[in-house]
């Protein structure tokens, strides 16, 4: 049974930190997420990984004999909420910090939990989040600067693209992104002919599809949020957009907008970092726990949670302490393979600046379910 009502009334209440006894026995690891506002989707699912994978490791007596203790804050999708949650859990000294999800408020905390030199694993993608020096930020999922290449080979080679009509939302995540994307299209002498900048949040994409359908673009390439991605498909197929490929990236392609599109995504293809869809055993068996346990199907963010949680423990027990200073000097450079700890699902690397290296996929909507139609190899091989 997670104490987050508790935590979180005596975190925002400023009553300090948890009694001797119980802090003997526990670890304090919080999760600072976005459980409303726009970035729900994504914070919900993941939460529920992590909340899934500690409610496993407890039952099996936590960390180095310690529970794990994960008290969850709501950041409101605000960057600022964010930051002032980030700056009352450190209060607490934390082993380590997840999340958040958006990475405008990763970028804003980061700078926090640098200076408290505590461990912060976030599900953040924007390029910038890693490029910064800091030592003590770790991702779960692929920053663009590793998905993007993926998805230009796509374009150009399974696509055959020569055009490409851009529609990226103006974000911490979305300007980044969309930078990475215009590099490796240069490189492929693929020509932007329309680069349309939407808003967080936006319901009214039509238009934006006006000028999607002016360009005559070979390939749509959409990079927008969950709900918003729904909202374009749908507008796109109203006026009309049915053979010009819609490509995007894992978000694109998510069962929750699967769901909110109501069809419309019907053959959108793509690059997918994370799946419950992939053709690996150990992750469909997670989906399955997942699916149980919440009663809806997790997206590539609830992966993110839950091998994010693996991550720290396998860590830890190679350290053989809880140290939060020592752990960024074990995790840089760290490969971890499913022999090892087997719910870390894939082999994943984590580099010097804290990006994770993995296989994805390529994947296709195909009868309202996310089809994988191709394995790719880690980019560090």
């Amino acid at each position: 049974m997670f104490r987050s009502t508790l935590f979180a009334s005596l975190a925002i209440a400023g009553l300090g930190a948890v009694g001797p006894a119980l802090a003997q026995s526990t670890v304090y690891m919080p999760a600072v997420l976005e459980e409303s506002g726009p970035g729900a989707v994504s914070g919900t699912n993941f939460r529920d990984g992590l909340k899934l994978a500690v409610e496993e490791i407890n039952a099996k007596g936590g960390i180095l004999g310690k529970k794990i203790d994960m008290p969850v804050f709501d950041t409101q999708s605000e960057a600022g909420v964010s930051r002032g949650l980030i700056q009352k859990v450190l209060d607490n000294k934390p082993y380590v910090i997840f999340g958040p999800v958006y990475s405008g408020s990763v970028l804003v905390d980061m700078q926090l939990t640098q200076a408290a030199e505590i461990p912060e694993i976030v599900g953040g993608e924007a390029a910038t989040i890693t490029q910064k020096g800091d030592p003590y930020v770790f991702r779960t999922s692929f920053g663009q600067q590793f998905s993007m290449p993926k998805i230009a080979n796509y374009i150009r080679d399974g696509l055959k693209a020569k055009t490409v009509a851009l529609v990226w939302v103006n974000s911490d995540f979305g300007k980044p992104g969309r930078d990475n994307f215009l590099k490796e299209m240069a490189k492929d002498n693929i020509k932007v002919v329309a680069d349309i900048s939407t808003e967080l949040g936006q319901t009214d994409f039509s238009a934006d599809v006006i000028k999607v359908k002016a360009a005559n673009a070979d390939v749509i390439f959409a990079y927008v949020n969950e709900e918003e991605s729904a909202r374009f498909l749908k507008e796109a197929r109203k006026q009309g957009i049915t053979k010009t490929p819609i490509v995007g990236e894992t978000t694109l392609l998510s069962q929750k907008v699967i769901e909110l599109s109501g069809g419309a995504s019907e053959g959108t293809q793509g690059h997918v970092a994370l799946t419950v869809d992939a053709p690996i055993p150990a992750v469909k068996e997670f989906a399955e726990r997942f699916k149980k346990r919440f009663n809806y199907i997790c997206d590539h963010n609830g992966i993110k949670g839950y091998t994010g949680v693996y991550f720290v423990k396998y860590v830890t027990e190679k350290m053989g302490k809880f140290d939060s200073k020592g752990f960024i000097e074990v995790a840089h450079g760290l490969t971890i393979t499913p022999k090892e700890e087997p719910n870390i699902l894939m082999e994943a690397t984590w580099d010097k600046n804290g990006d994770i290296d993995r296989e994805s996929f390529l994947g296709e909507v195909v009868g309202g379910k996310q089809k994988i139609v191709k394995v790719l190899p880690k980019l560090g091989k």
